[in-house]
């Protein structure tokens, strides 16, 4: 995924590129790992041609190189193209949901988004579950800002304008959280749930795929506190964060700041991050600063 990512920009853009990815070559060219370089080879060439767009041949050598083309470490100044080339492996391994994640940041702000979720159902997860009956999967969600959110399905057909939800009484709210209890403290986002009187219990699910659904109305709120010591990387959000704000959503951390993309690889934030429309967020922000005094160890 990286691989072709990364190729088909270089294709695209004809000029110097600074990308930062999550994955690099390393384990790929120890003693060992020839076999599976060659099925990656195979597959990324397989990819390129079989839509007619690409005629041309990668090496290993090609693969490779591609794949570390993603080792820029962004920051504030000029423009850097921001990739997760499989967002929720644990999803993706186990058939459920995951993303490709891409985003362009300038001078540090996010400016357009790319969000594709192949298991995503088309219709609303309240609807559907997180299995489509008819199997009616595959979302492309793209933003740039000033222009909206819109959803695509991945067979091509045409695209539609999509908003968050607009509920306003958080006892009618529903809210995402990751699948892994490992990845964000669920007894935490609960507490916060009951201080706002949500009904509904929680819907898990991995990856950005959270913010793609929760863009076009599925769920209200999105909350995501990762263990202590844990930090975000940039990767992980700065596609669902335009996809999510471009649909007139909020994104911020726990004490109510926008998030920063200007400081390299990592993000540094307060607590955790929280995701809702502009009219739950103030009473959402309140939850979660009584929660967390709540929760906090008495000195």
């Amino acid at each position: 995924s990286q691989a072709l990512v990364s190729f088909v920009l270089q294709q695209e853009l004809r000029a110097e590129f600074s990308l930062v990815a999550e994955e690099d070559s390393k384990d790929l060219r120890k003693d060992g790992a020839q076999e599976i370089v060659e099925r990656i080879t195979k597959l990324v060439n397989y990819s390129l041609t079989s839509d007619g767009s690409y005629n041309v041949t990668l090496s290993t050598e090609d693969v490779l190189k591609a794949i570390d083309s993603g080792r820029s470490e962004g920051g504030s100044q000029g423009q850097h193209w921001v990739l997760d080339p499989i967002d929720g492996t644990k999803g993706f391994l186990r058939g459920d949901q995951y993303a490709i994640a891409l985003a362009l940041l300038d001078g540090g702000k996010v400016v357009l988004g790319v969000l594709a979720c192949p298991n995503l159902p088309l219709t609303s997860l309240k609807d559907a579950g997180q299995h489509s009956p008819n199997n009616e999967v595959g979302c492309l969600f793209f933003a740039e800002v000033g222009g909206g959110t819109y959803m695509q399905p991945l067979d091509g057909s045409s695209a539609v304008k999509v908003q968050v939800s607009a509920v306003e009484n958080p006892e009618e709210a529903s809210f995402f959280e990751s699948y892994e209890a490992a990845h964000s403290m669920h007894d935490l986002s609960s507490l916060i749930a009951q201080k706002l009187g949500v009904k509904a219990p929680p819907v898990r699910i991995d990856s950005q795929a959270k913010y793609g659904a929760l863009s076009r109305g599925d769920g209200a709120i999105y909350l995501r506190f990762p263990h202590k010591g844990y930090r975000e990387k940039i990767w992980d959000h700065a596609a669902g964060c335009i996809v999510v704000t471009e649909a007139g959503g909020v994104v911020t951390d726990a004490a109510g700041q926008p998030l920063d993309f200007s400081k390299g690889k990592h993000l540094d934030v307060d607590t955790g991050i929280i995701v809702t429309n502009q009219k739950l967020m103030p009473l959402l922000l309140n939850a979660v600063k009584e929660s967390l005094k709540e929760k906090a160890p008495s000195s």
